[in-house]
């Protein structure tokens, strides 16, 4: 089973994406910001981590740059969401590390076919 952890700061949309990949079968944990995200990714292995761009006590782009300087996540694909959508965000945040880019808003069906492209590459 796929592992998929989810970095989002808004309850409602973490929910959202849970449940979205809840039903696909997916092994899930949360974090609320990017600090709970990066404890959570030091002492587990992850297949996929979602991340918000901007999130409290961490962005997106800051877990990734930490995550970099771990070698237990040099194969974890990391997948970010944001509703910085203009091209130059995109670049940055690939630049930074980032396997994929989704802005928000996205629909749930969107967001599933995102992570098993991802999963499978």
């Amino acid at each position: 089973m796929k592992t998929v952890l989810i970095a989002e700061d808004e309850p409602i949309l973490r929910m959202l994406i849970m449940d979205t990949l809840e039903d696909e079968g997916y092994s899930l944990e949360e974090a609320a910001d990017g600090e709970e995200a990066l404890d959570k990714i030091t002492r587990f292995d992850f297949n996929l981590v979602i991340l918000d761009y901007m999130m409290p006590k961490m962005t997106g782009i800051e877990v990734i740059e930490k995550m970099k300087e771990i070698e237990s996540c040099q194969l974890t694909k990391i997948l970010m969401l944001s509703a910085k959508s203009q091209q130059a965000e995109q670049v940055k945040v690939i630049r930074a590390g980032a396997d994929g880019f989704m802005s928000k808003p996205f629909s749930p069906l969107d967001l599933i076919d995102k992570v098993e492209e991802m999963l499978r590459g």
